[in-house]
């Protein structure tokens, strides 16, 4: 039987099923045992440059992780399951798995800068405000801007290319703020420098595209977790998608244990105290914050989630943009938003600015009923001081301290509070 199994198997086409056919049959001890084979096939990820918005650059945010995501070393939580189908892509954000070695995998946060129906919205404004049609290529007729052949011909990015943006990063820019943009934009080969040689006209137009329609990722790319400022860690991008590390939105700590409301509460106020005062002088100022703006790692560490409504002062240098001068429109001023937005005068912005908000939207919804009497009842009276000290800038400061003075004997020492434990058993700081 081993025999003529054998010459069958000479009949047959392919080298590999002949040589597989040989091991399996021409034993006749294992003849009779073996399994028919079958062929493994590998299920077949399909993104579509839409999803993804690569058919949109350059007028898009980067390339720097494509790789990663057609190497399936970025997966889609509804990766993990039978259908292996891509989420809706009209969603803004998504949770993800990021892998280097294809073994171990930790949690990502993949996000959009706006909704796809913003996006859609802008893409149509730009063709048929620019060309006079429905549908166009948006990188031939960005290029064609005043203010994008400004940016071709500039050896630096200096305050009047980016004047009339409506990021809040770009409404007080100083020269400083600006050199650490180029120096540290992470969608390029890094060149340290402040001149924009190494930036091809591709780049330039990124940049540019990202900073009109969101700098979070610029913020993430110019002040990196790994010294110290409370972002999470920027990634990547490929078309318009971000990928940075994954955070729990604050909202769902709302009905948290009573300890953990007073951790995050007291990381939340030392967050917006490093924003006012830090070794590189720049003052960070928030124009709207709300139950997703922070976020928390699972190690139980508070940082801001979404930095798209940060504002900077450079407090050493002074804005080099008078409030006159912000009143210029052009298409990148109205990607995201309605072009009759006004801008804040940057002599308006107060210290206090961003702790009053807090007090107001985040904090009672953080603390409310958490505490017995009567320590309850002096929380709800801070926060009230706080939430209406717009006009006191000492009334606040002291509401705030007065709070964490509360606050710092409420939290407990323990595993779920991986960040600051075992320290806290050993350090007054805690």
């Amino acid at each position: 039987m081993g025999r003529w199994i054998c010459c069958l198997c000479s009949r047959v086409a392919d080298p590999l099923m002949l040589l597989l056919t040989l091991a399996l049959s021409c034993n006749p001890s294992t003849a009779a045992t073996a399994s028919p084979s079958v062929p493994h096939i590998k299920p077949s990820y399909s993104f579509g440059r839409t999803f993804l918005g690569l058919d949109k650059c350059n007028a898009c945010i980067g390339t720097s992780i494509c790789k990663k995501f057609f190497k399936e070393e970025i997966r889609f939580d509804t990766w993990l399951s039978s259908h292996l189908k891509l989420p809706p892509s009209y969603l803004l954000s998504y949770s993800g798995n990021y892998t280097d070695d294809a073994k171990s995998w930790r949690l990502v946060d993949i996000t959009r800068l706006t909704s796809k129906y913003q996006h859609d919205r802008a893409d149509k404004r730009i063709c048929t405000s620019l060309l006079k049609t429905k549908t166009c290529s948006l990188e031939r007729a960005l290029r064609r801007t005043r203010r994008f052949q400004k940016w071709l011909r500039a050896k630096r990015l200096t305050p009047d290319l980016v004047q009339g943006l409506s990021s809040p990063l770009l409404r007080c820019p100083s020269q400083r703020l600006l050199d650490r943009i180029v120096r540290r934009y992470a969608e390029v080969p890094d060149a340290g420098s402040i001149y924009m040689d190494h930036l091809t006209d591709r780049d330039k137009l990124r940049l540019l595209y990202t900073l009109a329609v969101n700098s979070h990722p610029i913020l993430l790319q110019i002040f990196p977790d790994v010294e110290g400022w409370p972002f999470p860690r920027y990634l990547g991008s490929c078309g318009r998608l971000v990928v940075s590390a994954s955070t729990q939105p604050l909202r769902d700590f709302y009905s948290a244990a009573p300890e953990v409301a007073a951790d995050l509460a007291l990381q939340l106020l030392a967050v917006l105290r490093s924003m006012g005062a830090n070794d590189l002088n720049y003052f960070f100022y928030f124009t709207h914050v709300d139950a997703g703006t922070f976020g928390v790692f699972s190690n139980g560490h508070l940082l801001i989630r979404d930095a798209s409504t940060l504002g900077i002062i450079d407090k050493e240098e002074g804005s080099q943009l008078l409030d006159g001068q912000q009143e210029y429109k052009d298409i990148f001023s109205c990607l995201t938003v309605g072009c009759q937005s006004a801008f804040v005068s940057c002599n308006s912005i107060r210290e206090k600015h961003s702790l009053v908000m807090v007090c107001q939207e985040l904090l009672p919804k953080l603390l409310k009923g958490k505490f017995l009497q009567p320590v309850q009842e002096k929380i709800d009276s801070f926060l009230q001081h706080c939430a209406s000290g717009l006009t006191d800038d000492q009334g606040v400061n002291q509401a705030i301290a007065k709070l964490a003075e509360i606050l710092k004997p409420l939290r407990s020492c323990d595993s779920r509070f991986a960040y600051r434990y075992p320290d806290c058993k050993y350090s007054d700081k805690y």
